[in-house]
């Protein structure tokens, strides 16, 4: 109804999956490259998780990864994982194109038809991965069955693939001590963050320009109410902006501001019953809580200065560079005991880079923003260990203890441990038991000329950016040129940029954005490096 009035072709806020409005984030693009990376060279044939809130573009993803599949890939989606062992077996022989004839009720038969599929498809040089969408409803049998398939392989290689993707919640069942030989086969993990504001406003921008808008219709206050009520969640952004759209045509306003955003987000979430039940009841909890924590200190015994006061055994090794081995302790009971503040880890932090308080203020390092001060700046970005790992620089860590937030700061990885700094203690903990507190997001700093800030190149540039660009691509063996001629971005440094982020662990897109940047200060720099841990 409000398409001529705002000048639209189309309807911009559908919510059906059009590839033709797809819009990729930092975050998305991110995601999408562990996906590649695991079907195109993570050849190890260990699991690629991929999480994400409901509505955050998970299946957008995939339908991305299956529009770019090599044409050597042979592909198997399940859809509909609520399906017992037997059901499973079936669903992925039947998307592989399997005759099981005579053995649709036989696990053992089944396995043995796969069996003879994946080694015919390895010695035609093929690759087969299985992609199971909403893996979060997958039975604790279904998940152990699929991990047996990783068990199919010749004497150098696994011949099967397996991405799961999900909601939060998978990552807490993976988690799961019966299900330990699963999580240690996952290869790469990744968690999808919602929009932030910056990229609410580009993604509406996105959504309308395709729709064929020529003005912006929401004002800045708007975006930014839009972005606070959806949370930055692609599918809500679409929900409130139509309804907005819909309720400013209905009063012929041209511009769409924040009271008909807050008019649109009432009506498309909670109702405000709902919402005034569930502040009651929150009131409620917190009563009772009260009143338990008043008899629990009336209740507690008083000791009188005659008891014996009970010893507090002192660890044989200070805390240091060096991590302190960590008994049997949850992850959570750790952090609870740890001073690990915001503040306290990005001063860390900024130690590791010798900054002081006169060069880099921690109210400002907390805050990230692009430049901390003239050729030190700052990202925040989203990923895994393995991405993490592969760049090699201490990072802060935001994790997630009883719906709180903890922050540490990430000195050290191995294929066992990693080496957490929280509060002014450093430990070695076990990398699985890191992942149910951690979704992937993370703040990094790095340090390269001023003029940097806030650059994306691409083929085409030119200038300071650029020279600056060749010299490091150069000095890193990325690329082989005369660094005399023009500072020109041509297909030989779009060659040497995706060349680097294979390397570390980027999607090579050869677009040099903030991730790029960082990684390509790091070439032949004496900075801050990640050390290896058992």
């Amino acid at each position: 109804m409000y398409l001529d009035f705002y000048g639209l072709r189309e309807a911009p806020f559908s919510i059906t999956p059009d590839p033709r409005f797809v819009f990729l984030s930092e975050r998305h693009r991110d995601a999408l490259a562990h996906l590649l990376y695991g079907i195109g060279q993570g050849g190890g044939g260990g699991f690629v998780q991929l999480t994400g809130e409901v509505g955050t573009g998970k299946t957008t993803l995939c339908r991305l990864l299956l529009e770019q599949l090599p044409d050597n890939v042979r592909v198997a989606l399940v859809l509909n994982p609520r399906l017992t062992p037997l059901e499973l077996l079936q669903s992925i022989a039947e998307e592989l194109k399997i005759d099981i004839s005579g053995r649709r009720e036989s696990l053992k038969g089944l396995v043995d038809a796969l069996n003879a599929f994946l080694i015919d498809a390895y010695a035609k040089g093929l690759r087969v991965v299985l992609i199971v969408d909403e893996a979060q409803n997958l039975s604790n049998e279904a998940l152990e069955q699929i991990r047996l398939l990783t068990n199919l392989e010749t004497a150098t290689q696994k011949l099967l693939q397996i991405i799961l993707l999900g909601q939060p919640e998978l990552r807490q069942i993976v988690a799961q001590p019966e299900l330990r030989q699963l999580s240690q086969r996952i290869t790469a993990r990744y968690h999808l963050q919602p929009l932030d504001e910056g990229e609410t406003d580009a993604y509406l921008r996105h959504r309308l320009a395709v729709a064929g808008s020529t003005r912006f219709p929401f004002t800045r206050l708007a975006v930014r109410r839009l972005h606070r009520h959806s949370g930055g969640v692609p599918r809500l952004i679409n929900t409130i902006a139509d309804r907005a759209l819909m309720a400013g045509y209905a009063r012929e306003q041209a511009q769409v501001g924040d009271s008909l955003v807050d008019r649109a987000a009432g009506e498309v979430l909670a109702s405000p019953l709902r919402r005034w039940r569930v502040r009651r009841l929150g009131w409620l909890v917190a009563v009772v809580l009260l009143a338990a924590l008043i008899t629990t200190l009336w209740a507690w015994p008083v000791r009188s200065p005659e008891d014996p006061v009970p010893a507090v055994a002192e660890s044989a090794e200070p805390s240091g560079s060096e991590g302190r081995a960590l008994p049997d302790v949850p992850v959570g009971e750790l952090v609870a005991r740890a001073d690990a503040t915001r503040e306290v880890a990005f001063t860390r932090l900024l130690a590791q880079w010798k900054l002081r308080a006169s060069d880099v203020g921690v109210a400002t390092a907390m805050r990230c923003p692009a430049t901390l001060a003239p050729g030190i700046h700052c990202l925040r970005g989203s990923g895994s260990l393995a991405k993490l790992t592969a760049l090699g620089r201490p990072v802060v860590l935001r994790l997630h203890v009883d719906a709180q937030d903890v922050w540490a700061v990430l000195l050290g990885v191995g294929e066992k441990q990693v080496r957490l700094a929280l509060g002014g203690e450093t430990h070695d903990i076990p990398r699985e038991r890191l992942d149910p507190y951690w979704l992937g997001e993370y703040y990094a700093i790095w340090r390269a000329p001023a003029f940097l800030s806030g650059t994306t190149l691409r083929r085409g540039d030119s200038g300071p950016a650029v020279e600056w660009l060749q010299q490091r691509l150069v000095e890193g063996g990325f690329v082989t040129m005369d660094l005399d001629g023009p500072a020109l971005f041509d297909a030989r440094i779009e060659a040497g940029v995706r060349a680097l982020q294979g390397a570390t662990g980027l999607l090579p897109d050869g677009i040099v954005g903030p991730e790029t940047l960082m990684a390509v200060s790091g070439i032949g720099r004496d900075a801050p490096r990640l050390r290896r841990t058992r």
